[in-house]
């Protein structure tokens, strides 16, 4: 709230310079993290008098941590199994067609037509 409070105030509106405003703000932020910092501290000691007074709540936790962390891992394998099996189908699908014997023109004459059909047409040389 000091933050904005310092951004919005009448105070620096009316004719206060860049440089005052800015060490204002950085004065709040500073004191915002300072604040940060303080409940980062209360809960890390909480956690600490938890895992002393009831070591098995701890070990709860990091259990459901450990079975959230394979169940997500556990959907993305589930995940990658189905993308590999439809570029697999895919890839079956392109061998197969591939695979299917072309039909044959019936005659020489015929046969000469398909065989130069497949042959690519030359470079032209500029």
């Amino acid at each position: 709230q000091a933050c904005f409070a310092s951004l919005v105030s009448q105070d620096y509106v009316n004719g206060t310079d860049q440089e005052e405003i800015r060490t204002g703000v950085d004065q709040c932020i500073q004191k915002f993290l300072d604040v940060a910092r303080q409940t980062e501290c209360f809960f890390l000691q909480k956690r600490l008098q938890l895992s002393v007074q009831k070591p098995e709540q701890v070990i709860k936790e990091d259990v459901s941590e450990l079975r959230n962390e394979l169940q997500r891992k556990e959907a993305l394998i589930q995940k990658h199994l189905s993308k590999l099996r439809h570029w697999q189908q895919v890839l079956e699908d392109i061998s197969v067609q591939h695979k299917k014997p072309a039909e044959m023109p019936q005659g020489p004459l015929a046969y000469l037509e398909q065989a130069s059909a497949n042959i690519p047409a030359p470079m032209k040389q500029t």
